[in-house]
């Protein structure tokens, strides 16, 4: 039986691997699949380097990058033209599988299909994953006609995000500390906290108007701080709709509750401020002004209007 085909799909300016460390991983992976390595030269790239892979007809794509390369890749992989497969095949069956090796600062994606954090752990995992023909078929969310595995965000975190990035961009490194500084400075000194502008409509169901920020997730947890999850949406899951948490206002004392909420080993967001939404098929979200949007951590500008669909049984995952 020949060996699986793969491709890796390397972001050469992956935080916590070096030139040296890729070697050793590529050396690992062509232990156990046909390896073909393709490094991504901007923004964007990783995508068309999956469109291509699926194309070709390869068995696997792997991901050495954060979750911005992650989400790259399933977007390349979802709207690929992959070769007719057996009859009756699903589009998950006929795309490549994908396998994530952590490579970023935080890898939300990759820690919620259960791997470590570091990419040589996760490497043995993965390559386990491949001998033993372990995988996992999830669901993803889309925004628009844009794909994301484990979040997304309109309004406030996604203002902060953009933040982050930015000082980045300046030379910061990214950090607990500069997340909570962001945080800090988006809410108290850039929000307008008075006037919530969004409305969430669902099929079927009255609108939730005055709405101030909204978070949107397709697992939990939601992110990270350091080791610690953060999970709005603890109910969440690769396996069910999109779960939101909503809030109405931004009141210092009710926004530092849910926050409080929301930390806690046990989080269980609630109150009158809050508006939660459990395996939800689809939605749209409306503002009377531009909100700052995010899919899986990455800025993607400012929207007015995004309609937001579950994709169940989406994409198959090495884990």
């Amino acid at each position: 039986m020949p060996p699986m085909r793969a491709v890796l799909v390397v972001n050469p300016k992956a935080t916590t691997t070096s030139e040296r460390s890729r070697d050793v991983l590529v050396r690992a992976l062509r232990s156990e699949v046909d390896l073909s390595v393709r490094y991504t030269r901007r923004r964007g790239h990783a995508m068309a380097l999956a469109r291509e892979a699926a194309a070709e007809g390869v068995d696997l794509v792997v991901t050495l990058g954060g979750d911005g390369t992650v989400n790259e890749v399933v977007n390349g992989l979802m709207t690929a033209e992959p070769p007719a497969g057996a009859d009756g095949a699903t589009l998950a069956e006929r795309l490549p599988a994908l396998a994530t090796v952590p490579g970023g600062s935080t890898n939300v994606f990759a820690r919620a299909l259960g791997l470590p954090r570091e990419w040589p752990e996760g490497t043995s995992m993965i390559l386990e994953g491949v001998r033993l023909g372990r995988h996992r078929t999830i669901g993803l969310g889309r925004a628009d006609d844009r794909y994301f595995t484990f979040c997304a965000g309109f309004g406030l975190d996604a203002a902060v995000i953009h933040r982050v990035e930015q000082a980045r961009r300046r030379g910061r490194v990214s950090t607990p500390s500069l997340y909570l500084r962001s945080i800090m400075n988006q809410y108290f000194l850039a929000s307008d906290r008075r006037h919530p502008a969004i409305t969430l409509e669902r099929p079927g169901e009255p609108a939730e108007g005055e709405l101030a920020t909204v978070i949107i997730q397709n697992t939990a947890p939601w992110t990270y701080l350091g080791d610690r999850e953060i999970n709005p949406n603890p109910e969440a899951s690769f396996d069910l709709g999109l779960d939101v948490l909503a809030l109405r206002q931004l009141r210092v004392a009710s926004t530092t509750r849910t926050v409080t909420q929301f930390l806690s080993r046990r989080p269980d967001p609630r109150g009158r401020q809050v508006l939660r939404l459990h395996d939800t098929a689809e939605f749209t979200l409306l503002s009377s002004r531009p909100q700052a949007f995010q899919l899986d951590g990455d800025y993607l500008g400012e929207r007015e209007k995004v309609r937001f669909t579950s994709v169940p049984a989406a994409l198959r995952v090495i884990c």
